[in-house]
């Protein structure tokens, strides 16, 4: 141990910001603090596997990831490390690449996850010599210049072959085994999804892509302003209300129960269950929303009312404005993916009746919640909407999406 605290004094000591330091010099000190990087990775993984032997974390009724982390590791890093340190005897070429310093642990790591995918697309144990060729392929994609996500992809193309020639291999496009989503919250209040899919999943997952995520017109007649991005996660939020509905969208009955805090005395601080806080308009937005139950709390978050009697429009009223507006108002998305809106919001004492309420879809329910728009009640006894100075200066009134694209037939039906 006094040698690994020698060496940590020596690296701390280093000064490399020096005036007469050269670029070829520069270089040599950053291929010398790589390698010693590398070594560290490797000898870490080591030291993972003998805290899994020793039985230090489980003594303590922790795992070995969760030790990891409270020493300092960032969860991917440690989640690395425990991978690597499992595949020391089974992999011992890679070991020993590794032990000369000349393997980051991020490409270990690809080459390890490699060999293991590779190992799920046989139906039998691959052998030793199998296993070693395949480690010998991946090693030299790593000494040809690949990057850890291009040994993945190699491994997968090796896995399929396996697949191929082995009777009873199921090929990664096949295999729900290894179907995976993540999740995890970002810095700013968001979620950051990541799934990966077999081609049946991944089938479901882009024909309702498709469906729900399909460019739509502006109220002008201009093109869809919206990023495929931004038309997909739309998308996504219509496929979870859907289920949350479970299909029935002319009860609106939750299966999925979403949980809105509303404190009594701050509206403005309400919060949802996983997410954490939102603003009062996303409050307003949300009070709208069938598949969403809010709590009003006292100061002592104790409960003071559970939704109300006539915060949901009932089924009579859905079809009443279906039958009225037959669509969204502002985009023409079909009714059944459209929420009821209040148009005097909810929360705000506004009545769940026909003369109050239109249907929007989403994302455009987000537009008059957040981004200028409005909704007003005209003489005809239809939606209008009024659109931001950014749309239109003047501001001129827009009847409901299914009055603009009327035509004499409809008239005449």
């Amino acid at each position: 141990m006094s040698i690994i605290d020698d060496i940590s004094t020596a690296v701390r000591d280093l000064r490399l910001d020096d005036e007469e330091l050269t670029g070829p010099g520069a270089f040599d000190a950053m291929r010398a603090l790589l390698r010693l990087r590398n070594l560290i990775d490797h000898h870490a993984a080591v030291l993972t596997a003998a805290l899994e032997r020793l039985r230090v974390a489980t003594d303590h009724g922790r795992t070995t990831r969760e030790l990891l982390i409270v020493m300092g590791c960032a969860p991917a890093v440690a989640q690395r490390f425990i991978r690597i340190a499992g595949s020391l005897t089974a992999l011992p070429t890679l070991a020993a690449h590794a032990a000369d310093g000349v393997l980051s642990g991020e490409h270990a790591d690809a080459i390890v996850r490699g060999i293991e995918h590779i190992g799920k697309r046989s139906p039998e144990p691959i052998d030793d010599t199998q296993r070693l060729n395949h480690v010998t392929d991946l090693l030299g994609q790593h000494f040809s210049g690949a990057t850890p996500a291009e040994i993945v992809d190699r491994a997968r193309t090796l896995g399929n072959l396996v697949a191929d020639d082995t009777p009873g291999g199921v090929p990664a496009a096949e295999d729900r085994t290894i179907n995976t989503l993540t999740k995890s919250k970002t810095t700013d209040g968001r979620i950051h999804v990541e799934a990966d899919l077999d081609v049946e999943v991944g089938e479901k997952f882009q024909a309702a892509m498709e469906r729900h995520g399909a460019p739509r017109p502006e109220p002008d007649g201009s093109p869809d302003a919206r990023s495929t991005e931004r038309r997909l996660a739309d998308a996504l939020e219509t496929i979870l209300d859907i289920a949350a509905t479970g299909g029935n969208d002319a009860t609106m009955v939750p299966r999925t129960h979403v949980l809105l805090t509303i404190p009594a005395d701050s509206p403005k601080e309400s919060s949802l269950e996983y997410m954490g806080s939102i603003t009062r308009a996303t409050m307003n937005r949300l009070a709208c929303d069938p598949t969403i139950t809010p709590l009003l709390v006292d100061g002592e978050t104790v409960p003071l009312d559970v939704g109300r009697d006539k915060r949901l429009f009932t089924p009579a009223q859905r079809k009443a404005l279906y039958i009225r507006d037959r669509c969204c108002i502002k985009c023409g998305a079909p009714a059944e993916r459209c929420h009821a809106h209040h148009i005097d919001h909810w929360s705000q004492g506004g009545d769940t009746c026909l003369e109050n309420g239109c249907l929007l879809c989403p994302s455009c329910h987000a537009d008059i919640h957040h981004n200028g728009w409005d909704v007003f009640i005209g003489a005809d006894h239809h939606p209008w909407l009024t659109p931001p100075t950014t749309v239109d200066p003047e501001q001129r009134a827009l009847p409901s999406y299914s009055r603009r694209t009327m035509t004499l037939d409809a008239v005449a039906a």
